[in-house]
């Protein structure tokens, strides 16, 4: 069966989650435009250069005129374009509400304009805080702790507002990715644990009792092509958490040293940051039958399979594989 969309803009696109997407993507037919900064590397897709469905644009989100040369053409955008996570939006916060909030309506805006048909957003499953409740589901209310969440949280209802007939709008709320890839990020719970525990034969763990709910890279990026392949009344308008595992930091941490032959010594210290919540990913399986396949134990052996084949290089102190670190390398505003 052809795919309904035929040209997928992915913003973002030479990011983490994007340098696995991608090449889905393109392996199952779609035709793909790449817009990133590509500050992390020029070489992601490397093994696609030549391919005549990849189109990879350097540019920027902000720029207006970016936007439409990137998006003229697509009929369905995945945005995944953003400054990730609390501390590398806490490394400047004006940089970061300019990305991850001021550019977003003028970017909708566009893709209206041009005929984008669907438009799926990745939000955050730290939208919601704090919960009490045994499963955080859709349809709790956003607490959102963090600027970097607040902004994510404020894109949704921008989002909302813009929703159009003809103009399908998908709202996903990823957990925290794990597991590896050509763009790989190792300041991720999972992956730190993992590359602490190969190199240092020691984990330290922040608290320990926050509970994590966790998602493989492989399954976050098919996540997506769920959502593209679905029909427009099953995803219109509509919201879904991604996640597959709800770890505490400490089981995260014993995951990871059962891994080792080695005794792994794991050491706890305090820590302020107290997010903690159990998202629930049932509505995606019971509406669009996905269903996650790989474990924190699966993303844990890939990274070790990783390094033991030195496909990373030194991940300790390579400031590409931490996004704080690289943000202040080159200077980004």
């Amino acid at each position: 069966m052809s795919n309904q969309f035929k040209r997928i803009l992915v913003t973002g696109g030479a990011g983490y989650v994007g340098s696995r997407l991608i090449p889905k993507l393109l392996d199952n037919g779609y035709k793909v435009n790449v817009l990133d900064l590509y500050i992390y590397g020029k070489d992601v897709f490397e093994s696609y250069h030549g391919h005549e469905g990849l189109t990879e644009i350097c540019g920027d989100i902000r720029d207006a005129e970016v936007m439409r040369q990137a998006m003229t053409g697509c009929d369905a955008v995945i945005h995944l374009a953003c400054i990730s996570n609390d501390p590398s939006f806490d490394l400047d916060p004006t940089l970061g509400k300019s990305i991850n909030y001021d550019a977003f309506r003028p970017m909708v805006r566009i893709a209206k304009e041009l005929g984008v048909k669907r438009f799926i957003y990745a939000s955050s499953s730290s939208v919601y805080g704090i919960k009490s409740e045994k499963n955080v589901t859709e349809t709790l209310s956003l607490d959102p702790l963090t600027d970097y969440s607040k902004f994510k949280a404020d894109c949704e209802i921008i989002l909302a507002e813009e929703a159009a007939e003809g103009f399908e709008t998908v709202i996903i709320r990823p957990a925290t990715v794990c597991g590896y890839s050509s763009r790989l990020r190792l300041d991720l719970t999972v992956n730190i644990l993992t590359t602490h525990a190969y190199y240092n034969k020691k984990i330290k763990v922040f608290g320990g009792d926050q509970l994590r709910p966790n998602i493989h890279i492989e399954d976050m990026a098919d996540a997506y092509l769920c959502c593209l392949a679905a029909s427009r009344d099953k995803v219109d308008g509509k919201t879904f958490n991604v996640g597959y595992q709800n770890l505490s930091v400490s089981e995260i941490a014993e995951v990871v040293k059962k891994s080792f032959s080695e005794d792994i010594a794991i050491e706890v210290v305090p820590t302020d940051d107290n997010r903690s919540y159990h998202v629930s990913a049932e509505k995606i399986k019971q509406e669009l039958g996905f269903t996650p396949k790989y474990t924190v134990q699966d993303a844990v052996n890939d990274l070790k399979s990783a390094f033991e084949k030195n496909l990373v290089t030194e991940p300790l102190t390579n400031q590409a594989y931490y996004n704080i670190k690289q943000m202040q390398e080159i200077g980004l505003c």
